[in-house]
């Protein structure tokens, strides 16, 4: 169990090292031209009662601002939310987007919108473009998973009234290069002056906007230190200290991953009563047998905490219907490792939140006790794709657990193994430039 354990620590928390490299590999899943469209999904696909979203993805152009305009002015549904999926660009047209959405009163997330007709290609090849500008509505799916809204991308981001950057997606700053053309040859200290004027006009201009869009100016602050050769993801408590994305408790959608043995997670940050900082946890639920299925929850310890913890999990609909125990410490984790009978899951899948309960045992026979509910919207849909998956996987040669490491990624430069010390999920990476 303990190998187990180990090797499932070594595939938590990828969210937390993404990176974004402008080179042909890493741009090659974004357009040059930003592109948006309508899309449609499968019932709760973009959250309890919502299946229909606004994607916008790729490169912010020169002429991105006015395009969006025009397509925004045929939208009369204010509430349908907006997913963006860039690596950034041109900042002045995004300032001109994000005042866009904020007299809209826009919903940002950060996420991918992967249309179902262009799924054996590149989603920005030219058929699937030429099917993402047409009129009417895409059919798609949609996901969190390693999407990013960096550089001036996320200008477009604060335009919006409701913000929100799941723990599986990214949200980056870095700031702006400055392009200046001349006519003729002008003297150096010409240059440099020019350079210098313009630079901070950027300056003052970023400023502004970030003030305008009631965001702390700790950002702003945090911009004017990281070169624009690098990219600095922001972590979780730098989202809900600036006023961007202030939900206390944030979640992924549950989502699939496929392999030799294949499973279903949802990861959540959630905030500490104590102060501004956030643990990060993730449940997973594996493929069944008649009599049980098994069910594991990792989490960052929290340091202040003393005493023997104890995690019990229930399901909303029916609160009997539960499970758990003390968790098993590895290093900076925490780990449950059970199992939960057929019943106990169907129980959770007709409940709208699965109740998690800690309780750490105080001197006097007292208890600190904390509880918080994670969304259970979409997991019915994963789970009957799991069931797909797990007979795919019994049909297929025998591996040993868990043998479905995760690949790399235009964030990552290799898969994570089970050797080496485990991702520190708090540490943000080096980065080369992006637009």
């Amino acid at each position: 169990m303990r190998l187990q354990i180990l090797l499932l620590l070594a595939f938590l928390f990828l969210p937390d090292a993404l990176r974004a490299k402008e080179t042909p590999a890493a741009k090659a899943g974004f357009a040059s031209r930003l592109t948006i469209y309508l899309a449609k999904g499968a019932p709760d696909a973009c959250g309890p009662g919502c299946n229909r979203w606004i994607a916008i993805e790729g490169e912010i152009d020169q002429g991105a601002a006015p395009r969006i305009r025009r397509f925004l002015a045929g939208v009369k549904d204010l509430q349908r939310p907006i997913y963006l999926h860039s690596p950034g660009g041109n900042v002045e047209q995004s300032y001109d987007i994000g005042r866009l959405l904020r007299s809209r009163k826009a919903i940002a997330r950060v996420g991918r919108t992967i249309a179902t007709a262009c799924a054996a290609g590149t989603q920005v090849d030219d058929a699937c473009l030429k099917i993402k500008n047409t009129t009417g509505e895409v059919d798609a799916e949609l996901t969190t998973y390693h999407a990013m809204c960096n550089s001036a991308c996320g200008y477009l981001f604060l335009g919006a009234t409701s913000r929100e950057v799941a723990p599986d997606a990214a949200l980056a700053v870095h700031n702006s290069r400055l392009i200046l053309k001349f006519s003729g040859n002008p003297p150096p200290e010409v240059v440099a002056e020019a350079r210098r004027r313009r630079i901070a006009g950027a300056d003052r201009d970023r400023t502004a906007f970030i003030a305008a869009m009631g965001i702390s100016r700790e950002l702003d602050a945090l911009i004017r230190t990281v070169k624009f050769e690098n990219l600095h993801v922001l972590t979780r408590p730098e989202l809900y200290r600036f006023g961007i994305d202030t939900r206390p408790l944030a979640e992924t959608m549950w989502r699939l991953e496929k392999g030799s043995r294949p499973f279903i997670s949802k990861v959540a940050a959630v905030r500490k009563e104590s102060d501004a900082s956030f643990r990060t946890m993730e449940w997973r639920l594996y493929c069944e047998n008649k009599k049980r299925v098994p069910l594991m929850f990792a989490g960052e310890i929290d340091a202040a905490a003393t005493g023997k913890k104890s995690i019990l999990m229930a399901a909303s609909a029916d609160l009997s219907k539960e499970a758990g125990g003390p968790p098993v410490r590895f290093g900076k984790y925490e780990v449950w490792n059970g199992a939960v009978d057929p019943d106990m899951v169907k129980a959770v899948l007709a409940s709208h939140s699965l109740q998690v309960r800690e309780t750490t045992p105080e001197p006097e026979g007292k208890a600190d006790a904390t509880s918080f509910n994670i969304d259970t919207t979409g997991l019915t849909s994963v789970w009957t794709q799991l069931g797909t998956s797990c007979t795919a996987a019994a049909a297929g040669p025998a591996r040993s657990w868990p043998a479905n490491s995760l690949q790399p990624t235009p964030w990552t430069d290799s898969p994570w193994t089970a050797s080496g010390a485990l991702p520190d999920v708090r540490a943000t990476p080096a980065a080369t430039p992006a637009p």
